[in-house]
């Protein structure tokens, strides 16, 4: 029998939510440090109200934690290598850094020997004066703060080509630009680190709206030569980093090749499928991870999707539901609906993605 440890999660927003959950069913303690003291993980955890680069609060948290962990990129790396010795932190700030930063990024994954789209470093709007021809498409991103398409400008013409440089003029870290990949399908790749070994969740296949995820279909549809590449390069980048917890890694499909687009250092919300679909979820392995915990080999009951729940769709969630009595309803508990904000999922078993929808 493990004993129980404390945990403290950085960031109690959905993703702190569900890693709290876990770890309380597998017994331990959660306390979560977040700006919103009525955040979702409030709904399950202690939280200490400050923001995420309060030193005095990450301090605190981490005196009364065992092992600390986040939920999302936006903690400041430097304040958590200060209170780092305080309390074990297996993720480390490595990963952190590089995927806080698009350039960093990129780096590492080319000295890891993954491919990625061709790109180069923009530090203002005169190096755009070679992409004028338009004959390439290319999309120009910040370096740092970019999400859900946000920071991020598709150079197709004139008009969108000085939207660009506004943008490269006004971005105090630089950016990145790019080349355009006519991809086939988008996928991911979860991959769970106990410092050691790793265990990898089947591939999954995401449709974008509006650069927000709309849905994730579990496996992905994809040949197993290709799969096996995508597996190949995610246990690359694990290895690389020496991983602990979850990581998520962000492909592009083309008709021959993978190329990897950007990683995210924490359970993502293309995995939330895993909590019904698979034997073990993506935050039960992040909590096993950070650990040191054996780790078990993931497997698949059926095959799966998962539908967002934006604002807007809350509605048309209650009526799915009602609808298909076996459909899975996971509500966050935000207390305010916006407009494309990330208020709950469905995760269905189906063998038929194309036919599930919330329209």
């Amino acid at each position: 029998m493990n004993s129980s440890k404390t945990i403290g999660i950085i960031g109690g927003g959905q993703l702190g939510q569900m890693m709290a959950i876990s770890a309380i069913y597998q017994g331990h303690k959660v306390i979560t440090l977040d700006p919103a003291a009525n955040c979702p993980a409030s709904k399950v955890s202690q939280v200490i109200v400050a923001s995420y680069d309060d030193e005095t609060a990450l301090r605190q948290l981490a005196e009364q934690a065992d092992v600390l962990t986040y939920e999302f990129e936006n903690v400041d790396a430097d304040t958590l290598d200060a209170v780092a010795q305080l309390a074990d932190l297996p993720q480390g700030t490595r990963l952190l850094r590089i995927s806080q930063n698009r350039i960093a990024e990129k780096e590492f994954l080319t000295q890891t020997g993954v491919h990625i789209a061709p790109y180069r470093v923009i530090k203002s709007s005169t190096d755009l004066a070679d992409y004028a021809d338009f004959a390439t498409k290319r999309v120009l991103k910040t370096a740092t703060g970019g999400y859900d398409g946000h920071g991020q400008v598709v150079i197709k013409d004139e008009a969108s080509l000085d939207e660009a440089r506004q943008l490269a003029d006004q971005t105090a870290s630089h950016c990145v630009l790019e080349d355009f990949v006519p991809f086939e399908k988008e996928i991911s790749v979860l991959i769970s680190g106990n410092g050691r070994d790793f265990t990898v969740f089947p591939l999954q296949e995401n449709i974008h709206r509006n650069n927000i995820l709309s849905k994730t279909i579990v496996p992905a549809r994809l040949s197993p030569i290709l799969a096996l590449k995508a597996e190949e390069m995610a246990r690359k980048i694990a290895t690389e980093v020496q991983l602990s917890g979850t990581l998520c890694i962000e492909m592009f499909v083309t008709k021959d090749q993978i190329l990897v687009n950007e990683i995210a250092p924490r359970p993502h919300n293309s995995g939330h499928y895993s909590i019904e679909a698979c034997n073990f979820s993506q935050f039960d392995t992040h909590i096993l991870g950070i650990l040191g915990q054996d780790l078990p080999q993931i497997k698949l009951h059926e095959p799966a999707l998962m539908l967002n729940v934006l604002g807007q769709d809350l509605p048309a969630a209650a009526a799915f539901v009602k609808e298909h009595p076996e459909a899975h309803l996971h509500l966050y508990g935000k207390e305010e609906a916006k407009h494309n904000r990330k208020m709950g999922h469905v995760t269905l078993l189906s063998e038929e993605p194309d036919k599930v929808s919330l329209d």
